[in-house]
């Protein structure tokens, strides 16, 4: 059976280990029923305590490790003999308090956007991937390349080849990773962390040789692309067009992921991949495209930051927006849009860096301590997924029917 093959359901899609259960535990055949029954049973059971159990799942989980995270924070902030409360407040006015402020966490939440999806794109597949850092570096050196040669060219023309070869060039990047898993049996996550340090060490090598601008002398750098060709800003907004790159790449892997029969097959090979080969899907194709997907995004996000805040590829690429990205990813669940409002308060987060360092004399890199208690709260919460409010939830409702036989009893 082919992807085309399988029927994209009217209401939300059950996930790939509902919908296995609810093909296996279908009845054959059986004596016949009283009108209705079928009804009464099957409707609440399949779709509102499901969807009910998913969205619980999906907010409570990341909201109590986020609370953790900021609890265990706060006694980090404590024993350096500052109020938390007080730096929380700064935080706040740092990174939404101000018109100021908010604009700066656009800045930032735009290539965390495209740089999650890196992650939470194979995430849908059951990949680790943690090459969202060294595919945004490869755009960013493809874009600065493409502008190279592409000098005597207008305008737009050089924008959109900067656009297309750095995300071709990230999708590339991270598609032979997910080659290796799909038909090599290599660790996804190994290979991509790996070639994030190759990655790096090609930009090195490339700004300081072949495409070095002689006049970058003491900080060895590509030809400028030329402030002609440099992407502007948003209307109304001190805020450069990467931010609706960013809002549209999440909106349309979103419906590719849950819209698509392509994005339902991805999901049952994360699901079960011995039953996803069963029913004939083509995993290793699958898993190679949505990582060059994934890939794009990235490189996409690389290219953004070569033409819309530095002008040239040079070390100031490495800037570890691929891997808080990988963060904005666990935190969503793999969700693309749920990664848009993560983003932007893992943004708001690294805004506020430099207000702290002012006004309680903290150093700048007190939010990356945030930031790492973060994830291992977040890595943390994993072993407590299923546990947690639908769990209990769960407990209630197989204890319901004693509850009202005792309340019937008592009155």
């Amino acid at each position: 059976m082919g992807v085309g093959a399988f029927v994209e359901p009217d209401v939300a899609a059950p996930s790939v280990t509902e919908s296995l259960v609810t093909v296996e535990s279908a009845p054959v055949a059986g004596p016949p029923k009283a009108p209705g029954a079928d009804v009464a049973t099957t409707v609440p059971i399949a779709v509102a305590p499901g969807a009910l159990r998913r969205t619980l799942d999906g907010l409570s989980v990341p909201l109590l490790a986020f609370i953790a995270a900021l609890g265990l924070f706060g006694v980090f902030i404590a024993l350096t003999g500052r109020n938390p409360f007080a730096v929380y407040y700064q935080m706040y006015r740092g990174s939404f308090g101000t018109w100021f402020s908010f604009q700066n966490t656009l800045l930032r939440a735009a290539p965390l956007m495209l740089t999650a999806l890196a992650t939470a794109l194979p995430l849908r597949l059951g990949l680790v991937g943690l090459g969202g850092e060294g595919a945004m570096v490869m755009g960013g050196l493809a874009a600065a390349a493409t502008a190279t040669g592409m000098h005597s060219s207008g305008p737009m023309s050089m924008k959109f080849g900067m656009m297309i070869a750095g995300a071709l060039m990230g999708g590339l990047w991270i598609a032979f990773a997910g080659a290796l898993r799909a038909y090599r049996g290599v660790n996804e996550t190994i290979s991509t962390l790996l070639l994030n340090y190759i990655a790096i060490a090609l930009l090195n090598h490339i700004v300081e040789g072949p495409l070095r601008d002689p006049a970058s002398l003491n900080k060895p750098s590509t030809l400028p692309i030329g402030d002609e060709n440099m992407l502007g800003n948003l209307p109304g907004l001190d805020v450069h067009w990467g931010l609706a790159y960013g809002l549209v790449a999440c909106a349309l892997t979103w419906f590719l992921m849950n819209r698509t029969t392509f994005g339902f097959a991805a999901r049952m090979v994360g699901g079960n991949v011995r039953a996803a080969l069963l029913n004939g899907l083509p995993v290793g194709r699958l898993i190679v495209i949505t990582t060059f997907i994934g890939g794009m995004c990235a490189g996409l996000a690389g290219s953004v930051e070569v033409a819309a805040i530095h002008g040239t590829a040079n070390a100031s690429l490495v800037t570890g927006y691929g891997y808080t990205g990988v963060l904005v990813a666990f935190i969503a669940r793999g969700n693309p849009l749920a990664v848009i409002p993560v983003a932007l308060i893992l943004g708001g987060i690294g805004a506020s860096g430099g207000l702290l360092q002012r006004l309680f004399d903290l150093p700048d890199a007190t939010v990356n301590v945030l930031q790492g208690i973060l994830f291992i709260s977040i890595l943390f919460s994993e072993t407590f997924y299923g546990r947690g409010l639908s769990s209990l939830l769960r407990r209630v409702r197989r204890q319901r029917p004693l509850v009202e036989k005792v309340a019937t009893v008592v009155a």
